[in-house]
């Protein structure tokens, strides 16, 4: 789920934007409604957080150098067979 950190945050901004002066009325039902419509909107999109994006990273690239050192020894491997089968 989303920070609800940044939920508040962009809630409260987007309700200043729309704000014509301090205690108007209605303006505290509409930014909970502004809060209800970003909840929803972003549960609906797949997203994640910068912390989960970023350990994903890091999996993948620790993933990327065990398939190049993989890709070497194949190669070597390979080189090795090429040569002993041509003798």
């Amino acid at each position: 789920m989303l920070n609800q950190k940044l939920i508040e945050t962009v809630s409260a901004q987007l309700s200043e934007l729309f704000e014509g002066g301090p205690g108007l009325p209605g303006q505290e039902a509409m930014r909970q409604q502004v809060r209800s419509v970003l909840q929803s909107s972003f549960a609906r999109l797949d997203l994640v957080t910068r912390d989960e994006f970023d350990a994903q990273a890091a999996v993948l690239g620790r993933t990327r150098e065990k398939v190049d050192q993989l890709e070497l020894k194949l190669g070597e491997i390979e080189q090795r067979l090429a040569n002993g089968a041509g003798e």
